[in-house]
Formats: structure tokens, sequence, C-alpha cells
């Protein structure tokens, strides 16, 4: 027997106590969001929401202040065309704005400093903001992963920081997890398991894995939810819904997001994390999804031993998508894998319509065959066939700088305001082709696209329709891998062969539907067919087939 390893044969006294340690620690933490301690968690919460977006908003400071200086002189040509007295107060406004502004330097250089010591700075406040949400729970902590996805918010010590959420939560103690399993499972662990490792070999936000062998012979994760997770989830939500009504009452909070629809799709998709039941389906589903794709993979799950709360699935071993070291001293090429996982995600978008919503690299194995494994179905993403429509033909806009196609895109997407006119956004989205569309990943700097862009998107801002943000936040987490595994790879050349592959099957389904439609008498498809297109869709197989065929030649 290994080291880790303990065979099962706890006296019942034992059980009994852990039972009742597993019930009290339940009852204590429902106290935490009531009267005087509830206050105090608002407070707490509210100060960490606060402090993130102050550094946030500093950090950028340049661009705010271009913004105000900006308007401050259209209001100064606006007063001239008044009276005397309307200069007069334009002028004591802009005395006001410059205080404003010294202000805000002066936070700036305390919170930030100059350019010498801004990164040793931003690494203080980014620990200090990872050990705020782990000190906040669940919830926060994935929020936290979230954000550490997103490196056109954060600067890089931030994305690095709160990296490691993925990999150093905190566990919560052995004998809660053991009375957790043994009170979903109704049985004694020795019932059940021939032994369980001694510690939790991964603790995530809201549960932890243990590494245990069935009493049938087979080597098993068991995957146990932290105790009393969905009143904590409940009680935290509450506190950032109210603060989301607040912001409400700050239009230029909420410009560029839509932030009570994303804090709604946050509630749902937790809540459907937390039942470890839906997490089985979505990985049953997720494997019949690539049942053809040989070189994908997806463990076991045994339902004898799984629960809303306890999750038993076949153990794999394997290396991390990001660890390149040891991918190719295994003879794997890390690129291959990196393009392997981007057409999955193509699969899962554009095809399928259910997607893999937590991508990073923790949840992600290459076997020692070269299969690439994925893990922790919790959190996926659903995509009505209208949406998955809308994206593929903004993706072929993209592909063919169809600026006037992408801005209409924009507007059917939801991504800007109501009522901007495509017209006006041109502009802005072939300033976005000039600079991002032909850059490799190592190319790309976030920060100074966001700075180039910044006078277009205070005067015609998006925002992040609720509906994409899960969307955007597997996008990004994939484009973090990408940067790590292939710094080479041109995420839209590698992808415009397989968006044109799934294309076709879209259109070549619809035009079946609507010639049969024809056939029948039927009229559900306008009664119509649309012979341009069909000839641009024929057109777009014939070449499809050729280069294919080149391809394959060229291999040869």
């Amino acid at each position: 027997m290994r080291k880790n390893e303990q065979v099962i044969n706890s006296p019942l006294a034992i059980i009994t106590a852990n039972e009742k340690s597993l019930l009290s620690k339940e009852k204590s933490v429902g106290k935490r969001y009531k009267g005087l301690r509830g206050l105090f968690r608002l407070i707490e919460i509210g100060h960490v929401i606060g402090m993130l977006s102050l550094y946030l908003y500093l950090d950028q400071y340049e661009i705010h202040r271009k913004h105000h200086l900006k308007q401050a002189d259209a209001r100064m040509q606006m007063a001239s065309r008044l009276t005397w007295l309307a200069v007069l107060g334009e002028k004591l406004y802009r005395a006001r704005l410059w205080i404003f502004h010294k202000f805000l330097e002066l936070l700036r250089w305390l919170l930030i400093g100059n350019e010498q010591s801004k990164e040793k700075a931003q690494e203080k406040q980014a620990v200090w903001l990872r050990e705020k949400l782990i000190r906040l729970g669940p919830t926060f902590i994935k929020i936290g992963q979230a954000l550490g996805t997103r490196a056109d918010l954060l600067p890089l010590p931030f994305i690095k920081t709160l990296g490691e959420l993925q990999d150093k939560v905190p566990p919560f103690p052995n004998q809660l997890a053991f009375a957790r399993i043994e009170k979903e499972l109704g049985k004694k662990l020795e019932d059940v398991f021939e032994w369980i490792s001694n510690e939790p070999i991964a603790a995530a936000s809201l549960g932890q894995v243990y590494q245990a062998k069935l009493k049938t012979g087979e080597l098993v994760a068991v995957k146990v939810q932290r105790p009393n997770l969905a009143t904590i989830i409940k009680g935290d939500i509450e506190i950032l819904r109210k603060i989301a009504r607040f912001s409400e009452r700050f239009p230029s909070l909420n410009e560029n997001a839509d932030w009570t629809g994303m804090l709604t799709e946050f509630e749902e998709t937790i809540q459907e994390e937390m039942d470890y039941l839906a997490e089985a389906r979505n990985a049953e589903r997720f494997r019949n999804n690539f049942r053809e794709w040989k070189n994908i993979y997806v463990p076991k799950i045994y339902w004898q031993a799984t629960t809303k709360k306890v999750l038993t699935m076949e153990f794999i071993e394997g290396t991390k998508v990001t660890d390149i070291e040891e991918l190719r001293m295994k003879g794997i090429a890390p690129e291959k894998i990196n393009r392997l996982l981007i057409r999955t995600y193509l699969k899962q978008l554009l095809e399928d319509g259910f997607f893999h919503a937590d991508p990073h690299p923790g949840n992600l194995l290459v076997m020692k065959d070269g299969r690439l494994a994925f893990f922790d179905f919790g959190m996926v993403g659903r995509i009505t066939p209208k949406l998955q429509s809308k994206m593929i033909d903004a993706f072929f806009h993209v592909v063919r700088r169809d600026a006037a196609g992408i801005a209409q895109d924009l507007i059917d997407l939801d991504f800007l305001k109501p009522g901007v006119n495509p017209e006006i956004v041109r502009p802005v989205v072939e300033k976005m082709f000039k600079y991002h569309l032909n850059l490799k990943l190592k190319d790309v700097k976030f920060k100074e696209l966001t700075y180039e862009l910044a006078d277009v998107m205070y005067d015609y801002p998006f925002r992040l329709p609720s509906n994409f943000t899960y969307i955007m936040r597997a996008l990004m987490t994939l484009e973090g891998i990408g940067i790590i595994t292939d710094p080479e790879f041109n995420f839209f050349e590698t992808a415009k062969p397989y968006a044109k592959e799934f294309m076709l099957k879209r259109e070549g389904r619809d035009l079946s539907k609507t010639i049969l439609n024809k056939l029948l008498g039927k009229e559900e498809s306008n009664g119509k067919i649309d012979f341009e297109r069909t000839w641009k869709l024929a057109k777009m197989a014939i070449k499809t087939i050729l280069e294919r065929a080149n391809d394959e030649f060229s291999k040869k």
C-alpha cells in the first residue's frame, strides 16, 4: 500500500462525531448573512469590489483623463456660443476638474507608483486581491478564477497571481468530507471503497477531490462538495445583487457590461455546477458529442457512487496542456494539442451548441497516448441554433474583413448599445482589424490595444451581453493556453477551415430542408430557394474539397 492510502476502518463513534461536526459547520455558515454579521459581510465584499474597481480605473487613468478633457473642450465650445456667464461656469468646472485630476494622480502614485515601481505594486495588489478572495470563500474564488483569464481587463501580474486560484485553494477538513460522502451515499466508506487517500489530491472553489479504489477494483477520483455551499452561494449572490442594483444608479458604470444579466447567468450556472448529478450528465453528453473523435477522452462516471454532492469518476493520469517540457519529453507536440483544443471548441460552439465553459489547464490533461482528456463539466454553456447561426456569420465576416458585416453582427448579437448607427461603428471595426486580426498571439498586447481603441470605446461603447459571458471566458482561457503552448498560433487561420466545414453542414441541412418543404408544399422556409446563396455554398464546398485533397497529397 502506498503512503497516501488508508484502509477504511473507522469506529462508528468517530463517524458519528464527524456527522455532528458537519451539521454544526453547516448551521454556523448560514448565520454570516444575518443581522450585524450580514452587514459586515456586505461591507467586506463591497470594500474588495470597490478597491479593485478603483485600482483598474487608476491603472488606465490616462484614458479617462483624456476623455474628461475632451468632454470639457466640447462643453466650452457650446458655452462660447451662449453667454459669458456660461463661459465662466465652464472655467470654474475646468478648475474643479484640474483639482480632481491632481487628487487622482496623487492616489495613483500612492497605489500604483511610477513606471519603475509599477510592476511590483501590481504584484502586491494582486496578492492582496487573491488573499481577500480566498477569505471571502467559494463564490469569490470562482469569480477570481474567471478574472484570472481576462488579460484584456487586468494587468499581467494579476493574471499570474489569480491563476494560482486554480490550484491553491485551501481544502476543508477530511472529517467533514468523509462525513459528507457517507451521508450522501448512505453507506460507510469501507462498504464502498477499498481505500481512499488520507488527504485531497486537489482542492477547488466548490469542492475537493480524493483518490480512491472502489470495492470492485477501479481506481477513481471522488469529488466532495464543500459544507453548506448552497447557503454560501445564495447569500453572496444576494449581496452582489444589492451591489449591482446600487451600481444602476450610475449609468456610466453599466455602459460596457450588463452586470445584472451577468450575475443572473452566473447564478444559473453555479446552481447547476453545485449539482454533481447534473455535472455527470453533462460529462455523458460531452462524451456522446465526441464519440467519433478518437483523440478526445472523458472519464467514466460511476453512478452507483454519485449523488448531488459526491461525484465518483474514473481516475486519469496525464500531463497538463501547459506543461511544455514534459509533453515534449513524452514525444507529444504542444502545438498539435493546442490545435486539437481549438478544433474541439469550434465543434462545441458552432455545431453542438453545448460547451465546456471552464477550460483552464487544471481541467485538461494529455494522456500518455496523446489523447486530450476533459474534466469538470460543472460549468457548461448552451447556445441556441439562432445564436449559433449569427456567430458563424460573424466569423466569416471577420475572415473576409467585411467591416460593414461585422458592424451589423455587433448590433445583431447585442454587443452595442441600442440605437448606435452601424455606419458610425464601421471605423471602430476597421481599427480593430488593423490592430488585432492579423497578429499572432505572441504579438498581441491587450493593454496597448485597449489604449488605442480608448477614444472610440468611450464614444461608441461596446457592452458584453450576458449570454456571451461564458463564451468569452472560454475563448480568453483558450487564448491564454495558446500563448503558452504555441506562440506562433493564429486563431483565425487555424479556425477558418473548421468553421467552413461547420458552416457547410449547417447550410446544407437548411438547404435540404428548404427543398424538401418545397417538394412537400410546406412553406416553413418562406417557400423560396436562394439560388445565389446556394451557388456560393457550392463554390465553397468545391474549394474546401480541393484544399483538403491538396493537403492530403502534400502529406504523402
